[in-house]
């Protein structure tokens, strides 16, 4: 596992050891973040689910103003901070919330914090054919706050199994999914921010 591009690419990141962690694949990141392209450069941005921080730390890498990560493990937490000092990035302009992600949602909300980008790949859901999606993709989907969190323009990245089909609800809209084996990153934002007509793109992440 590495950073991909910025100041600190190339740069090596520990993972915790276990099943508990499911880093997103650097085959993966790249095409995120090839996606997103010049919107990391000074944006705000809240990492959910953070797991080694990987998703954070590139947007730090590539200029971000300021990351928050939530990670609800302690010991996934030591991992986050000594990759923070391992890849030389700015402490100045991260914060790591050491705590249940949909409490922080709910949290950072009635603060009234917004964020450009909130970018989120927790573990993978069960196969729900024939049933409404019970995984945490979808249940921040589902959450009411998160939409709250987002500024005028911003983006919600997030990643789930192709198994795993999600359930679209308002006031959310898809503007496109990028896919790789059995991992989906889908493009979200608020409809109400929505400024295009067009049917939601797919594309795959394999060169």
């Amino acid at each position: 596992m590495r950073i991909i591009g910025g100041s600190s690419g190339r740069r090596v990141l520990k993972v915790p050891h276990g099943l508990a962690v499911r880093p997103t694949p650097d085959l993966v990141k790249q095409a995120v973040f090839n996606s997103l392209a010049g919107r990391v450069n000074g944006a705000r941005v809240l990492e959910l689910f953070a797991g080694s921080g990987a998703l954070g730390f590139e947007c730090l890498s590539r200029g971000a103003a300021r990351v928050v990560s939530v990670e609800k493990s302690s010991r996934h937490a030591l991992y986050i901070r000594a990759n923070l000092r391992a890849a030389a990035l700015p402490a100045e302009r991260f914060e790591l919330r050491t705590q249940d992600a949909f409490t922080a949602i709910r949290q950072l909300a009635v603060a009234g914090a917004r964020f450009d980008l909130v970018l989120a790949d927790p573990p993978f859901g069960a196969k729900n054919l024939g049933r409404r999606s019970e995984s945490l993709s979808q249940q921040l989907l589902d959450d009411p706050d998160l939409p709250r969190l987002l500024a005028a323009g911003a983006l919600l990245v997030l990643g789930h199994a192709r198994r795993d089909v999600l359930t679209v609800p308002p006031p959310w809209r898809e503007v496109k999914s990028l896919r790789h084996g059995d991992s989906v990153m889908t493009f979200l934002e608020p409809a109400a921010e929505a400024g295009f007509d067009a049917a939601p793109a797919q594309g795959n992440l394999a060169p």
